[in-house]
């Protein structure tokens, strides 16, 4: 770099030359020749603090490009120049510069900041100014340091050339503008920090290194935290010796008498200051014990997304022979407590782990570093409470530090980014809608629809005419929804946003802070206010709002289920979803009824067959009217169950003629067969068609009338019902299924020298493949009436249904297969279709639940001919009912508790052999081969852990005890206590115990003592056996009553061999009843 030294002679010789000053030009020359730059040292030599920003340590960092004699607000002359004037003062004219006639001469201050003025103008500015005129007399005199003075340096900028020079052409010019948008370059704004870290191996004497780091790469400069362990600082060593610049620090070093060591351990953690203020920074917590190291920071920064309110970062370092129960233990606290008392926060934890993952530990936060970092091994983790938000990618390593570097970018993306606002457009209900309503239905003159003659014209006459009267009655109105807008942010909190945006534009920084104040208070207020509304809904005990207040504070809204894509997609899905359409019915001949014999078989007669159609009644109707949902989307009709329910008394006749004018035709009008398609997600992120479920959106008359004929249906196929199908059935359920396996899996164990072979079953879209006129055929062998059938019949064929997506429908296409998913008739359809085969024995026997079926198969001396026939006779009649078995999700599990285990023959179905699994997850329970139940607690304890944040989100808006408790027992307890009945007697003292500390902590922020596992556990399996002994079709009701007392009211107790037997539900059950009764004989 250089400076042309005549050019600037000239430039300051004629300038002054015009203004009538004598110029020196030998001192010129002289100041000019001791001007030596350096090529590498911009724009000073090495006398020039790298930290004074342009000039010499005389100059103000705030004052740009003079001496210290500058106002910063001021630029580049004296405090007297106005921001928008440049470079002169308010006095000066823009046709006459650098001065013009009415300065005075005599003034020698003026002259002076003039002269000033001038030559920075000139060495700056390379321009011509010899058309201008200038006056005055005196010499300019000026310094080496001044002359420095003149350049610009920021420690970035290589170009000589000033960045005025490089203004578009319609900007803004100004000081102000110019400062805000240096501002803006100069602090980076990532949605979450990007991080480096790693261990260092002592830190000291690799400071110089980090520096130069920082200093020359990018990467180093601009991440936003490096977070460093093993550092081996001591508190001999001060902070200042460890700085970097641009960064601030906080360190926790080690306690040589906490950790019983003398030295190494300690933590050091660098935080950007072009990303968060130094004095935004506050360390939350400190712990130092010979099993762990750990730094809590809190920070502030200057930007973070909405959905968070601040970031918490914890440094760690684990010794490698800590213990991991203990250092776990102290991280999980620590984290947890900082969870409480920060709900919303970003939370971020890296360090040296050594021998220990926090997988188990955190289960709702998720780890990202993914290469070695020392050798081999993958010991330096990261772990975040937010999904997806970082890439690792490894760096060299500091020094000679045995230990490489991470570097973690970002790649979180705010929630208004992710989910663009909704538009929503509902209709506006009052009371004199509904009044209204009633009126208009009730001067309807219905006698019309007795002569009419065609069901179809009917059906969609009264459909058009009530959607008609909902239109002129109750408006409809459109709303925008964002995403990350929260229902206490009100008009008047948003009115403060905006003025507070308007005063930060304007630069007024006394109005921002009077806002900022003010948009604090108010929000808060805004807060209360939505808390008290929601406790007021609880006074009124109105559950359902309070609920749904609950939901929203907590932020357990559901995910919205509607996929984007456009007409092609959806034309795709709608054709994948009705493939079964083209598989033709063949007119095979139908299997026996039980192919095997089954001794638990029903036999009692069927009843008489029905010689006229069933008839509905004009009550039953407004019955089935007044449950509606209120809040339920329309079907493809357009009706809105508020309607139907608000005017259930007026539309309960009418409706009742057509629902008997349906059944007795034995046909269903297309209006209410149409179903609307939506693709619910099977899993977190699908890629595949069959990822997704069709669930259909059918008009809520065809739901009324298919209620109705429930209600019909049941009590003509009861004698048929398989009796180990333990679905759609009253009080028995999940816990009845895994309960009734169970007790058969460990009687035949307790024996000894024997096997279980379990095989779970799974269909591919069991309810799309049922076929209509064999399940007609079924249903008139179990002797239903015959009007029944048909319209059960026409309700499953003939059936429109399209596909919605998030912005467009697909077109119409006409089903004749399977049921619609979502309906209330379709799961009993399916039970009624899969009833004709079952089997029960002392050996084998098949279980259902809805779609969901086993055959246990109980092996002795190797005898394995009945389970494999059973399996290949349950595969035959799949084939031959069109059920489609998908091999690939089909597991088998093997219990054995023999030292010596023979080698099992693999099962195969089509050719493909079943995979022998150690664990299957059964009805939403977790069942392994050692029944040991320590997988099913993990994943308890891990879904529990995660639920624990909304409580924390509640106790945050300092809601009420009450709420908390109903909260934790629909959100949490739901999870921790899912079938406990079936496992909570046989789970291990140590995983019992995890779960009981998992019931603490939710106690303590709930603020109330809750019942621990084994009090909850021992209550409802006393209540099951309750149930069990007062439901005589229940398949344990026949093992529990054999065990009656001919003395006394006692039930006499299971022989049990193993532990494992005397544990399980029956003999727990057993023994519990015995001690429930008091003495009672």
């Amino acid at each position: 770099m250089w400076i042309n030294r005549d050019s600037t002679r000239t430039r300051c010789g004629s300038i002054g030359t015009r203004l009538g000053l004598d110029v020196d030009q030998q001192g010129l020359d002289s100041d000019l020749t001791h001007l030596s730059l350096d090529s590498d040292s911009y724009p000073g030599d090495s006398s020039l603090d790298s930290d004074s920003y342009p000039g010499d340590s005389r100059l103000d960092s705030d004052s740009y490009p003079g001496d210290s004699s500058l106002d910063s607000d001021s630029y580049p002359g004296d405090s007297s120049l106005d921001s928008d004037s440049y470079p002169g003062d308010s006095s000066l004219d823009s046709d006459s510069y650098p001065g013009d006639s009415s300065l005075d001469s005599d003034s020698e201050a003026q002259r002076l900041q003039l002269q000033r003025r001038l030559v920075r103008v000139s060495l700056l500015y390379p321009m011509d100014m010899d058309q201008r005129q200038c006056s005055g007399d005196s010499k300019l005199v000026y310094t080496r340091n001044q002359l420095l003075a003149l350049r610009k340096f920021d420690g970035r900028v290589q170009e000589t050339i000033p960045e005025e020079l490089w203004l578009f052409r319609g900007c803004r010019a100004g000081l102000k503008v110019r400062t805000r948008r240096m501002e803006k370059k100069w602090r980076f704004k990532p949605a979450v920090p990007s991080m480096v870290m790693g261990n260092v191996n002592s830190l000291a004497n690799k400071t110089d290194e980090l520096a130069s780091l920082v200093r020359n790469q990018k990467l180093y400069r601009e991440c936003s935290l490096i977070c460093l362990t093993e550092t081996w600082l001591t508190s001999c060593i001060p902070t200042a010796n460890v700085e970097l610049p641009g960064f601030s620090v906080a360190r926790l070093d080690r306690d040589n008498k906490l950790s019983g060591k003398k030295k190494g351990g300690g933590l050091a953690m660098y935080i950007n200051n072009r990303w968060c203020n130094p004095g935004h920074v506050t360390v939350k917590e400190t712990a130092c014990c010979k099993d762990v190291e750990l730094l809590a920071v809190s920070l502030r920064p200057y930007y973070m997304p909405r959905e968070f309110t601040h970031a918490i970062v914890v440094c760690v370092y684990v010794p490698p022979r800590a213990l991991p129960d203990i250092a776990c233990d102290v991280i999980h606290s620590t984290i947890a407590r900082l969870q409480t008392q920060h709900t919303d926060a970003f939370f971020a934890i890296s360090g040296d782990f050594n021998h220990i993952s926090l997988d188990s530990t955190l289960t709702n936060f998720y780890q990202f570093v993914d290469c070695p970092t020392r050798k081999n091994r993958t010991i330096d983790l990261m772990y975040a409470n937010v999904r997806d938000a970082y890439s690792a990618t490894p760096l060299p390593p500091l020094g000679k530090s045995d230990h490489n570097l991470i570097h973690l970018q970002p790649l979180y993306k705010p929630k208004v980014q992710r989910l663009p606002f909704a538009t929503r457009t509902f209709r506006k209900w009052t009371p004199g809608a509904d009044e209204a309503l009633r009126d208009c239905f009730e001067s309807t003159d219905w006698s019309v629809l007795q002569s009419g003659e065609d069901l179809e014209e009917d059906t969609h006459c009264i459909t058009d005419y009530l959607n008609f009267c909902m239109d002129v009655v109750v408006p409809t109105r459109t709303v925008r929804c964002f995403p990350n807008n929260k229902p206490w942010i009100t008009s008047n909190v948003k009115s403060l946003l905006n003025r507070k945006k308007m005063a930060f534009r304007e630069g007024n920084q006394a109005e921002l802070r009077r806002v900022q104040g003010e948009l604090k208070v108010r929000l808060k207020e805004a807060k209360e206010d939505y808390r008290m509304k929601v406790e007021q809904k609880l006074q009124e005990n109105n559950t359902k709002e309070v609920w749904n207040g609950m939901k929203i504070i907590a932020g357990l809204g559901k995910r919205s289920s509607t996929m984007e894509g456009d007409l092609g997609r959806a034309n795709q899905l709608n054709q994948f979803f009705n493939r079964g359409a083209t598989t033709k019915t063949m007119a095979t001949p139908h299997p026996p009824p039980h192919p095997h014999p089954s001794p638990t078989i029903i036999t009692s007669p069927p009843p008489c067959p029905h010689p006229s159609p069933p008839t509905i009644t004009a009550d039953q109707v407004r019955g089935q009217l007044r449950k509606l949902h209120p809040r339920k989307a329309a079907g493809p009709d357009g009706l809105s169950p508020r309607l139907l329910k608000v005017c259930a008394a007026e539309l309960g006749e009418p409706l009742g003629h057509l629902f008997n004018w349906s059944l007795r035709l034995g046909r269903v009008p297309t209006t209410w067969k149409a179903s609307c398609l939506i693709p619910v997600p099977k899993k977190p992120y699908p890629k595949e068609l069959n990822d997704f479920r069709p669930v259909a959106l059918t008009s809520h008359l065809m739901k009324t009338m298919e209620r109705l004929i429930l209600g019909i249906l049941r009590p003509q196929v009861r004698h048929a019902l398989d009796p180990l199908q333990f679905a759609y059935q009253e009080k028995v359920g999940v816990d009845d299924a895994i309960s009734y396996l169970l007790h058969r899996t460990h009687s035949f164990l307790d024996k000894g020298k024997s096997a279980v072979r379990i095989i779970f079953f799974d269909f591919s879209s069991a309810f799309n493949t049922i076929q209509p006129p064999r399940l007609s055929d079924k249903l008139l062998q179990m002797d239903v009436d015959a009007h029944l059938v048909s319209w059960i019949a026409d309700y499953l064929t003939e059936r429109p249904q399209f596909v919605r997506l998030k912005d467009c429908l697909s077109d119409t296409v006409i089903s004749s297969t399977g049921a619609p998913q979502g309906t209330v008739l379709s799961p009993v359809l399916f039970t009624l279709y899969t009833s004709d085969f079952c089997y029960n024995t002392e050996s084998c026997h098949m279980q259902k639940f809805s779609d969901d079926t086993a055959i246990v198969g109980c092996i002795r001396d190797g005898q394995e001919e009945e389970y494999r026939s059973l399996v290949e006779d349950f595969v035959k009649w799949c084939r031959l009912n069109h059920l489609h078995l998908n091999t690939a999700k089909t597991k088998e599990m093997v219990v054995d508790f023999r030292r010596s285990k023979p080698a099992l023959l693999p099962v195969t179905i089509e050719g493909v052999n079943v995979e022998v699994v150690d664990t299957y997850k059964y009805l939403g329970v977790h069942l392994d081969d050692k029944l040991d139940w320590s997988v099913n607690t993990a994943a308890v304890y891990k879904k529990g852990q995660s639920r624990l944040y909304f409580l924390r989100r509640l106790r945050s808006f300092n809601v009420c005890s009450k709420l908390l408790w109903m909260v934790y027992q629909s959100v949490v307890a739901s999870v921790l206590f899912y079938a406990v009945a079936c496992w909570g007697g046989s789970t291990r003292k140590r995983d019992a115990g995890r779960l009981d500390r998992l019931v603490r902590k939710a106690g303590s922020v709930v603020g109330a003592e809750l019942e621990c596992i084994t009090s909850v556990s021992d209550k409802r399996t006393l209540n099951k056996l309750l149930n069990i002994l007062d439901n005589d079709c229940h398949p344990l009701h026949s093992i529990i009553t054999q065990q009656k007392s001919l003395f006394s009211w006692r039930l006499r107790s299971l022989t049990c061999t193993t532990d494992r037997l005397r544990k399980s539900f029956v003999p727990r059950a057993i023994q519990l009843y015995n001690a429930s009764l008091k003495g009672k004989r």
